[in-house]
């Protein structure tokens, strides 16, 4: 098809000048000046300016006439650089132009369903509907091509660390505990089934009992979950295991592997160690167990200012052992009617209400409840939040801490937004540690695990009440999003089959479902831990994505729908029949 080798649009430079070169790649965009026709050529590198020029070639200047908006074109010409004045500056190669000697048009283009350069205005299951239309749009490459480079820069650093790359079973076995799985039905055992990892856990910890010390891989995971922003019923992450080490070993990896990333592919300089915080210590400060720390408005406990309260609201809840939470913004303007819609935001969020008391002067206050405050609320106030003083506004939420200090974490959050206090620019990093090990499932009235039930307690847990025991867990959080979580893993089978009974997880359903790990833990089971990093998520953030499907080449819709394939679909009968499934289906 072409006699030189063929150079890439993005690529041309002053070593290419009165050189003849093979483009091939989509028009862009066609000008027809009469007897000079224009395209801009891209391809995967960047866009050229071709020029057809009817006196050096009239029957590639006629050909020109017919090329439209997507067509793909072999083109043989000489670079030449731009006429003074009609550079383009914004392009790579906007000093040069190829003046066409050849032209090809090797497959044409219909009308696209909608214009690549106007997608902010199209509706975004068109845009996966014809996602590989929408792939060709330079922000999207420019995306998937940093998910590239940040994945081969883990691999990089990781096998610079000494780790080795497994793949581990995508078919697995359904087992208790996590999220709801995919199953998948087995013709060859009629009536079983093998459901979709969730992750590769059980699997990457039996290669640490196979003396693999060090392993990792860019797992592909499956959770049949209710689905948002930064969730995905397939999802990749990176998945870490190491023998004989503690949760600081693990954090400390983690910490210089992105140092390697961000520097390798954004040229940022990553200051470590990264902060730490416990998980009760960011619940209480920040109402999450992934506390948003790029900016502050930490929320204060305000119990015992309303210890002797007269308002009959706040008194019900402190007699009924309730919390009084606030979160304080000092330096911002509030009209009343903005105030008003915070309480109905606040409501919206789940609240039962929100109570606001601003600050007139040194001993006047503005509340719906003003007239019920003390005269020295002001100085009692202070002595909690120091930076109470004129025009500052007190953002109250009461009632069970469980619920209030959540919602005051949204609160939180929420005003941060709408006041503007938030850097965009800034990555913040942080470690949450020290989880529960258990969580009291209301539903179903029984304990479940927080992590997994293979996360390993902390020392002493055998004499805590189940709900206060805390594990050897740890998540690694960014921007407000958990982008990481891993815990060290129980070693011992005594351990092992505590816990699971701590989860009402009989003896005998233990052995059906993990007696391979039961069993495992029985022939020299070393210590050992991991983690793992959500990649969709953190390239979300670090390309500034408002949802993981941006970062993520075939995503599904928010409602696990694929709409390029029609996906999920139904099957036929006869099929059904294959695998046992046609009795069960109707």
């Amino acid at each position: 098809m072409q006699k030189n080798e063929r150079t890439s649009c993005g690529f041309i430079e002053n070593t290419h000048l009165n050189k003849e070169i093979t483009l091939c790649g989509w028009v862009n965009s066609r000008r027809d000046h009469g007897k000079l026709i224009f395209i801009d050529l891209r391809d995967r590198t960047g866009i050229v300016q071709v020029v057809f020029d009817e006196s050096l070639n009239k029957q590639v200047h006629d050909l020109a006439q017919e090329l439209r908006s997507e067509f793909i074109v072999n083109i043989e010409g000489v670079v030449t650089k731009r006429a003074q004045g009609t550079e383009n500056h914004e392009l790579k190669t906007g000093l040069f132009e190829v003046r066409a000697q050849k032209l090809e048009i090797i497959t044409k283009a219909k009308t696209l369903p909608f214009p690549l350069d106007e997608i902010h205005n199209i509706d975004e299951e068109l845009r996966l509907k014809y996602r590989y239309l929408d792939l060709r749009r330079p922000i999207m490459q420019e995306k998937l091509q940093m998910r590239h480079n940040i994945i081969f820069a883990m691999r990089e650093f990781l096998h610079k660390s000494g780790f080795w790359e497994f793949e581990t079973p995508i078919l697995t076995k359904s087992t208790p505990g996590g999220a709801r799985e995919f199953f998948v039905p087995s013709r060859y055992q009629m009536g079983s089934i093998f459901a979709l990892a969730q992750s590769p856990q059980i699997y990457k910890q039996l290669l640490m009992c196979a003396s693999m010390e060090k392993y990792f891989q860019i797992a592909r995971c499956f959770r049949d979950e209710d689905l948002r922003a930064d969730r995905q019923p397939e999802f990749t992450q990176l998945d870490i295991e190491m023998s004989f080490i503690e949760e600081k070993d693990i954090q400390n990896l983690i910490e210089l592997l992105l140092q390697y990333v961000l520097k390798t592919t954004f040229n940022i300089e990553l200051t470590l160690p990264l902060s730490r915080m416990k998980y009760d210590d960011a619940m209480a400060k920040y109402g999450s167990d992934k506390p948003d720390l790029r900016f502050s408005l930490p929320i204060i406990d305000l119990t015992h200012c309303f210890e002797k309260t007269e308002i009959s609201f706040l008194k019900t809840i402190i007699d009924n052992k309730g919390k009084i939470g606030t979160v304080s913004v000092s330096g911002k303007e509030f009209s009343r009617s903005d105030l008003e819609n915070y309480v109905k935001m606040a409501q919206e969020m789940g609240a039962k209400g929100l109570l606001w008391i601003r600050a007139k002067s040194d001993t006047e206050l503005d509340s719906p409840v003003s007239k019920f405050l003390p005269q020295n609320f002001i100085q009692e106030i202070k002595k909690f939040v120091p930076e109470f003083t004129v025009g500052s506004v007190l953002f109250i939420i009461a009632g069970d801490y469980k619920t209030t200090w959540p919602l005051l974490g949204r609160l939180r959050v929420l005003l941060a937004q709408k006041l503007s206090l938030i850097d965009y620019d800034q990555l913040h990093f942080s470690w949450v540690t020290d989880f529960p090990l258990f969580e009291y499932d209301e539903v179903n009235k029984h304990f479940v695990s927080a992590h997994h039930p293979f996360t390993s307690p902390q020392i002493g847990w055998e004499h805590e009440k189940q709900e206060n025991m805390k594990a050897r867990s740890y998540d690694l959080v960014l921007n407000g999003t958990e982008i990481g979580g891993g815990s060290i893993r129980i070693f011992k089978k005594e351990t092992q089959a505590k816990i699971f009974n701590l989860l009402d997880i009989s003896d005998e359903v233990a052995q059906k479902k993990f007696g391979f790990l039961l069993e495992a833990l029985e022939y020299g089971f070393p210590p050992h831990g991991g983690i793992a990093l959500g990649i969709d998520r953190l390239i979300m953030i670090l390309t500034k994505s408002n949802s993981i499907r941006e970062v993520i080449p075939f995503p599904k819709t928010a409602k696990g729908h694929d709409p390029m394939m029609d996906a999920p679909t139904e099957v036929e009968i006869k099929k059904l029949r294959e695998y046992g499934l046609a009795k069960i289906i109707k």
